[in-house]
């Protein structure tokens, strides 16, 4: 089983591994378009001023420039610690064991505008770049990405089941037929049910660590809404590849 996570735009700074190296990544038929993406973005930060307009930033978070100009230099973290915010909150990955961390390694990948994807364990340096962003020189991230990134998934996936927990925006970086997706409705007093940002990715997150923390390895969505199930979130199957997880 491989659960896709969505990223974060805040990232956590600093990192006890080597810089950056593309080759000791996974999914090394993305490697090419990363280093193409890596050097234009550091390439863009030498202008401080374009690279807030390009990355949609404001004048305070220059920070997130300098970031991007010590790419190749900075030190890397493991993917699972480098992302923050209400999902990874709750995906909770530092209380993990050691052989929790192992099953989390072996389980998750984070999808990335400036990676395409990687593991968990893969050392990645804090960067700043959307996937809705359009860097220069080249077209949509959507177009860089879609030739390759929906076969290294799979590639990576193995024939197993593939939860995709990734955001509308990085699913079209590259989408994985017959995932399992999830969608969180909270569900009012009257019955209604619509759609709330920080609840999405808060249980998102929690049903990610329920899947990490499995000793079951589900092959479909009655698996994954057992899981689920049973790490105490209330659950219904829409279709054979779509849960729908509820919250009030």
């Amino acid at each position: 089983m491989l659960v896709l996570l969505p990223p974060s735009e805040t990232k956590a700074d600093g990192g006890r591994l080597a810089p950056l190296d593309l080759t000791t990544l996974s999914m090394p038929k993305l490697t090419a378009t990363r280093e193409a993406l890596v050097r234009a973005v550091v390439d863009l930060a030498a202008d401080p001023d374009e690279s807030l307009r390009v990355l949609g930033l404001g004048p305070s978070q220059l920070d997130e420039v300098r970031r991007n100009s010590a790419l190749w230099t900075s030190p890397t973290a493991p993917a699972l610690y480098r992302y923050t915010g209400v999902l990874f909150d709750a995906l909770a990955a530092k209380s993990f064991t050691k052989a929790q961390r192992t099953k989390a390694y072996a389980r998750l990948a984070i999808g990335s505008a400036l990676f395409g994807a990687v593991r968990a364990e893969d050392p990645i340096p804090a960067y700043r770049l959307s996937g809705g962003s359009k860097l220069p020189g080249f077209g949509t991230l959507g177009s860089v990405w879609k030739p390759d990134l929906t076969d290294a998934l799979l590639d990576e996936a193995d024939g197993g089941l593939v939860v995709d927990l990734r955001s509308g925006t990085y699913q079209q970086l590259g989408k994985v037929p017959g995932a399992v997706t999830a969608t969180v409705l909270t569900e009012g007093p009257d019955g209604s049910r619509t759609v709330v940002s920080h609840f999405n990715k808060h249980h998102k997150g929690l049903l990610a660590r329920a899947l990490v923390l499995s000793r079951a390895e589900p092959s479909d969505v009655k698996g994954v809404a057992r899981v689920a199930a049973k790490a105490g979130l209330r659950v219904e199957i829409a279709s054979p590849t779509e849960l729908v997880v509820l919250t009030h």
